[in-house]
């Protein structure tokens, strides 16, 4: 029998990274799927990711690279799609890309060809779009649905997740283009980085609407801002790349920090931002590969400026402004041992806490989020909600920078696919 043509299988709201990658799995599956988005514009993070060439993923993905308030959560669905399942995508296709630095894979050409594929994938499966579609309103049908018992499906025989395809709808969707309904529901809305391409709080609406619980949320891979005063000094530098390590509690990454007119940016600073927390200092080594006191020492009896003698590791506007900020400017035999060594100790350790940061407008992702102890890590669907699932950057998973985030995406959208 038939579905009418206002009832699906299952209603993906988000035709992003995470909600297009959903729907093309469940669709490929025999499943009627709807794709919903407010925007007139398919998929804005994708297309604007890695300056246009999105770096779709990265070869090294593990639980490791993810943060989240339930670290293993996701564990499964990285093992169940990896980067290797994407790439095939890609050869599929004839998309040609590169590796540039620490596993990042880009595109060799323009964003849009991961935008078309997915399209062409989520097509020829026979996915329905309805965009631009705000949703108004979900209703759940049965008002208070009870939780699938453990181990089992919403129908008996079938597995975790998994529904027949005459499964009675449990959700009603209000937009203007009319009412749909649907057996399960998929939440692809994101998070609140990047408002100016359309992002909104809709995904936590939701959670809130279902008495699904999250955690704090705070923006994510993001430059961080200084107290101006204290900044002054360095603002000069505003452009400036130095290669580093940072440091906060027990993380560190090294790549290149940026200062910035307002305080500090660049791959490490963004990298660290995630797990920084507010009123907390940072910790950078400004010369990750060097033993500074020993080569202090081995100058004691130098005539050469202090500023010229870092000049020789730092960038010179930085030497300066560690010369002169930081100590007085004197030949190297003019300092005492112990004042060297506590330079040395400051360059190698500077301690520096921010105010802030420039906010979800310039954050790459959103930490936190739908609570992942709410879901199943095998199919991203509420414990509590039969039916009702989340997937990619609206959950508790937020991955480093270079690629993490995106297969996220894809791994959490497929084993969602995978059940509804």
């Amino acid at each position: 029998m038939s579905k009418p043509d206002s009832e699906f299988d299952a209603i993906i709201i988000g035709a992003g990274a995470a909600g297009m990658m959903c729907a093309l799995t469940a669709a490929q599956r025999g499943r009627s799927v709807l794709l919903l988005d407010h925007s007139a514009k398919l998929a804005e993070k994708i297309r604007i990711s890695g300056g246009g060439r999105c770096n779709f993923t990265n070869l090294n993905a593990k639980p490791e690279n993810y943060l989240s308030h339930n670290p293993h959560f996701c564990r499964s669905a990285l093992a169940r799609f990896t980067p290797q399942h994407f790439i095939a995508m890609l050869d599929k296709h004839g998309i040609g890309y590169h590796e540039k630095t620490l596993g990042q894979l880009f595109c060799d050409e323009e964003s849009e060809a991961i935008i078309a594929m997915l399209k062409t994938e989520c097509d020829a499966a026979g996915v329905r779009w309805c965009m631009p579609c705000e949703v108004q309103s979900i209703s759940p049908l049965h008002p208070h649905p009870s939780p699938l018992p453990a181990g089992e499906g919403a129908v008996t025989g079938l597995g975790v997740g998994e529904h027949s395809p005459q499964a009675a709808a449990r959700y009603s969707i209000t937009t203007p283009r009319g009412k749909y309904r649907a057996t399960s529901l998929v939440i692809a809305t994101g998070g609140l980085s990047i408002p100016k391409i359309g992002a909104t709080p809709f995904g936590y609406k939701v959670a809130e609407q279902f008495g699904v619980p999250m955690t704090k949320l705070k923006p994510g891979l993001v430059p961080l801002t200084f107290h101006p005063e204290e900044w002054a000094a360095y603002a000069e530098l505003a452009g400036i790349s130095q290669d580093a390590v940072v440091s906060f509690a027990k993380r560190s990454f090294r790549e290149n920090l940026l200062f910035t007119h307002r305080g500090l940016s660049g791959p490490a600073i963004l990298q660290i931002s995630s797990y920084w927390e507010h009123g907390q200092p940072l910790s950078i080594d400004l010369l990750p590969d060097h033993d500074l006191r020993e080569m202090f020492l081995q100058q004691r009896g130098s005539k050469m400026l202090l500023s010229n003698f870092l000049a020789q590791h730092l960038t010179k506007r930085l030497a300066e402004i560690i010369a002169t900020q930081w100590t007085i400017n004197k030949p190297l035999n003019q300092f005492a041992e112990k004042e060297l060594r506590a330079l040395a100790d400051k360059i190698k350790n500077w301690q520096i806490t921010p105010t802030g940061t420039l906010g979800y407008s310039k954050a790459e992702v959103t930490c936190g989020g739908v609570d992942t102890h709410a879901l199943s890590s095998k199919t991203m669907e509420c414990m509590d909600v039969p039916g009702l699932y989340f997937v990619g950057e609206v959950m508790d998973v937020t991955g480093q920078l270079g690629g993490y985030n995106f297969q996220w995406a894809w791994s959490s959208g497929y084993a969602a696919g995978q059940a509804v």
